[in-house]
């Protein structure tokens, strides 16, 4: 067996060996966090707090690899092994659902319903801000200032209108 077929599977492989290596570590780092943030007062801390950070590490590696440009062989392999092994093993949908499931059983529907919106609101605030923190390391890395959409016009000016332009 030669040709596509042997390289498409040696590639396959490869994948999955990042994505399982990742996985370990990730996993390693949320039993941390956990360790250090019990939920010993119902709430599930450590939970919220993995998930939390791993949206905004996900987001700003994301930002980070689409910046390069289409996606290179070492682009896919850091997307593999950091964003789908290590994030993907570091946060934890699956446990958010039982801890979920657990405060509703426990007659905690408030708390419950309050981790759920918690989470999901947090979780997208920190994606978003790990794009606009890469995104704007990437334009001072340019030498260029990030730009403020309220005051920017698209003309490279200051957002007045001067003399010269009709008065």
């Amino acid at each position: 067996m030669s040709g596509p077929l042997l390289s498409r599977r040696h590639h396959l492989g490869t994948g999955v060996l990042l994505v399982l290596a990742g996985g370990v570590l990730g996993t390693l780092g949320r039993y941390g966090v956990e360790s250090l943030l019990p939920a010993g007062d119902g709430w599930p801390w450590g939970t919220l707090t993995a998930n939390v950070t791993g949206a905004f590490a996900l987001g700003a590696l994301l930002e980070t690899l689409a910046q390069r440009g289409p996606e290179s062989r070492v682009g896919r392999r850091v997307r593999l092994f950091v964003g789908t092994g290590v994030l993907g093993g570091y946060t934890t949908y699956s446990t958010y659902a039982v801890e979920t499931d657990r405060l509703l059983s426990g007659g905690a529907g408030f708390l419950a319903l309050s981790y759920v919106v918690l989470t999901l609101l947090a979780g997208l605030g920190a994606a978003a801000v790990g794009v606009w923190l890469a995104a704007g390391r990437r334009l001072v890395a340019q030498g260029r200032e990030p730009v403020d959409p309220d005051t920017d016009r698209g003309d490279g000016g200051s957002g007045s209108v001067s003399d010269s332009e009709g008065r």
